[in-house]
């Protein structure tokens, strides 16, 4: 079998359980899987690239004895991004239908781009399907409990942010 490397990209403003569930799923069926943490500053992200990079690296690291794991920020096109990795596969979680319909069509844009590399879709665990990260800045923002969202460390990031 050949080594696989899975590239996951995403905001991650911030990283919360249900992304640490994709990740996981994902350490199961990749050698080495990429973390991509995207510039996107349409999203006006909380935290800055670094804090975010930092966050996804020290939540990551219980999956090293899976596969080898690698947290990169990343400002360019997918495609281009996972070609430089060496991606084989995009890993994508999905929660609701409307995000199946938005994975659709970037899919079906990233094919035509590079026939090579395959999207895989992990459905959300039901525990987690309600979790998104603004949501959880939402929450936090106006003093709510967090603790089931993200990991503590991220909670005590979020809990600074807010003050």
């Amino acid at each position: 079998m050949p080594y696989k490397t899975a590239l996951y990209p995403g905001t991650f403003d911030p990283i919360t359980i249900g992304h640490l569930d994709i990740i996981g799923r994902a350490a199961k069926i990749a050698d080495r899987v990429v973390i991509g943490v995207a510039v996107n500053e349409e999203k006006a992200p909380l935290f800055d690239l670094e804090e975010r990079v930092a966050m996804v690296t020290e939540e990551t690291k219980s999956f090293e004895k899976l596969a080898d794991i690698e947290v990169r920020p990343f400002s360019k096109l997918l495609m281009h991004f996972a070609e430089e990795v060496g991606a084989g596969m995009i890993v994508r979680g999905l929660r609701a239908v409307s995000d199946f319909e938005y994975e659709f069509q970037m899919v079906a844009m990233n094919q035509r781009l590079n026939p090579d590399i395959e999207t895989v879709f992990f459905m959300a665990d039901p525990e987690h399907q309600a979790i998104s990260s603004r949501l959880v800045k939402e929450i936090a923002r106006l003093g709510g409990d967090i603790k089931a969202f993200v990991p503590p460390t991220v909670a005590q990031c979020l809990k600074e942010k807010f003050g």
